[in-house]
């Protein structure tokens, strides 16, 4: 009697990583910058959160796909984090300065 196994753990910690990757990083990502351009388009405040939220949708969704399409789940936490800082750092700005 052999026993069948569906993939290694190295390959299970991947997709497990990149599954993170996508649900925290694409939400920070899609979180900061709806917040940024809420502050920072030139609209009436209501339309400019209705504008950053539902581009965020759009970007969610994009990080999705980013996380998985990436050839390596560093890679995959690289290409979220690094925007997700960035954004972060452009809605911290103000405060700096005051």
């Amino acid at each position: 009697m052999t026993t069948r196994r569906d993939g290694s753990w190295r390959e299970r910690g991947a997709v497990l990583s990149r599954l993170l990757a996508a649900l925290l990083g694409g939400y920070a990502v899609s979180a900061l910058l709806a917040a940024v351009l809420a502050l920072h388009l030139p609209m009436e405040r209501s339309e400019a959160v209705l504008v950053g939220t539902m581009l965020s949708f759009l970007v969610y969704a994009l990080a999705v796909m980013w996380a998985f399409a990436a050839r390596h789940a560093l890679r995959a936490w690289t290409g979220l984090l690094v925007p997700a800082l960035l954004l972060a750092a452009v809605l911290a700005a103000p405060g700096w300065t005051a």
